[in-house]
């Protein structure tokens, strides 16, 4: 695949950033997607490894080594036939997923691997350019009805693939718009909310309806933390008289909190309390009203929906970003002989963290510190590693200033108050118990009701909601139809 000896006469084309003093200023993307030459150079690196274990380490299975050939061959029309025929939406991968198929290509072992993310998000860009991304209606109705609960990645994913088979297919969102966390988690310099609003167009076009602002549950009252703009509840007894099947595709929205003394502090807030309304301001649907401009800010978790904070508290223009992780300082570089081709443990450093942010290692919070109901600081503690489990080290303990906090240390569960108005059974982490490897897979214990995405796996990759709305819709066309076409 590729040119033979591409991967010994060119370096790995690295994506470029527009300066951090011009990005901080606005909120749009900042990645150019490659040109045409430097995409080229970067397919003709892929090797004919003989194995191709980047097909295994993609949640998908997207046939990388296919696409990487065509591209570098300047066929990126048919390039983009191959990535679709895995991927429902590779312009929403090719900017955001963390691209574990690259921890799993056979160059990665002794050099940069093939840069897969870039070519994809080149092809897919390439082809909405050229107008080769078109609606696929089914030609033929099937009659049968399925309500998509959730119009994140996996909802969407699985809703396209049962309306191209011809069912008639309605999407539920809560929120005013369409795309779930996808739109409202993400902030915009990551991925352009227009790239979710011309995938709708395009699945209005294939016969999907969307009903926003449109809650389906016993009633419209939901736990703090969670963002709910339904003005419409839908009961599931509703659902279950009007469609021949129900896919629970919602997000896990339950955040983790941190109860320790000083929580009840103004100024400490979850990370969606501060994502969703900045997402919302920049679409022109309100104003955020926490802002951090001139704040000593503290973001709680090193992950992704963390970093997402410190960019936009960059943004906000902060006095200072403080981000604290409760685990050891990973190494700078993997031990690949260990890890290849798994996803490896190491330090990975965000365009959001290079924007300006310092980063504590190994620190845990004892308290939020604030006067007159206000916060004004936390206290903090060094942590390590002992007999198998996080100790205080003696001794450790200092103060941070911060007049903002962010609780960024992830989700525990999707919202048990949907999942107890189906009466769906639950596993032991509170999501929809449901199999990917029996015979009627992604079912619920509840007739014709299926579950997919991170409401049954938990918080997870937008790649892995995207495959298991795929791998859903093939079960529900085949419990519906008695067979199915749709790949799995």
């Amino acid at each position: 695949m590729g040119k033979p000896t591409g991967f010994l006469e060119f370096d790995r084309v690295k994506e470029h950033y527009a300066p951090v003093e011009e990005r901080v200023q606005h909120y749009h993307e900042f990645v150019p997607t490659l040109t045409v030459q430097e995409a080229s150079t970067q397919g003709a690196r892929c090797m004919d490894c003989g194995i191709p274990f980047c097909n295994n380490g993609c949640p998908v299975n997207n046939i990388i080594p296919d696409w990487n050939d065509l591209v570098y061959r300047g066929k990126a029309e048919m390039a983009i036939r191959v990535l679709h025929s895995t991927n429902n939406f590779p312009e929403f991968t090719g900017r955001i997923c963390p691209a574990p198929c690259e921890s799993a290509c056979t160059l990665g072992i002794n050099a940069d691997p093939v840069g897969i993310k870039s070519i994809e998000r080149y092809t897919i860009d390439t082809a909405w350019d050229n107008n080769w991304v078109k609606p696929q209606p089914s030609a033929v109705k099937t009659g049968k009805k399925v309500a998509v609960v959730g119009s994140g990645p996996a909802g969407l994913a699985a809703a396209q693939q049962l309306a191209r088979v011809g069912h008639d297919v309605t999407v539920f969102e809560k929120n005013t718009r369409v795309g779930g966390l996808l739109r409202y988690g993400i902030p915009d310099f990551k991925l352009d909310k227009g790239l979710i609003d011309r995938r709708v167009t395009q699945m209005e076009a294939e016969g999907v309806v969307f009903k926003t602002s449109t809650l389906v549950a016993l009633d419209n009252n939901l736990p703090a933390g969670v963002t709910n703009d339904a003005q419409t509840v839908v009961t599931p007894a509703q659902l279950d008289a009007e469609f021949d099947a129900v896919i629970l595709a919602g997000g896990s929205e339950t955040p983790r909190d941190l109860p320790v003394k000083g929580r009840e502090l103004s100024g400490i807030h979850f990370a969606l309390e501060f994502l969703i309304p900045q997402n919302k301001e920049v679409a022109g649907d309100g104003v955020n009203p926490i802002n951090v401009k001139g704040k000593h800010v503290v973001v709680i978790g090193g992950g992704d929906t963390g970093s997402d904070c410190v960019g936009t508290s960059n943004r906000h223009g902060a006095a200072s970003v403080t981000q604290l992780e409760v685990m050891p300082q990973p190494p700078v570089q993997e031990n690949k002989a260990l890890t290849w081709p798994y996803w490896p443990l190491k330090l990975r450093t965000s365009s959001s963290h290079e924007e300006g942010c310092v980063r504590e290692f190994a620190v845990s919070t004892k308290e939020f510190i604030g006067e007159n109901g206000k916060l004004t600081g936390l206290k903090l503690v060094n942590v390590e590693f002992k007999d198998g489990k996080l100790t205080e080290v003696p001794g450790s303990e200092f103060e941070l200033k911060a007049d903002a906090v962010f609780l960024a240390m992830g989700f525990t569960n999707p919202l048990a108050k949907v999942l107890d108005a189906f009466g769906v059974e639950k596993d032991a982490r509170g999501n929809a118990k449901a199999t990917t490897e029996d015979e009627g897979c992604y079912a619920t214990s509840v007739p014709k009701v299926y579950a997919a995405g991170d409401i049954r796996r938990g918080q997870s990759l937008v790649v892995w909601a995207i495959r298991e709305g795929r791998q859903c819709a093939r079960e529900v066309d085949q419990f519906l139809m008695g067979s199915s076409l749709l790949p799995r």
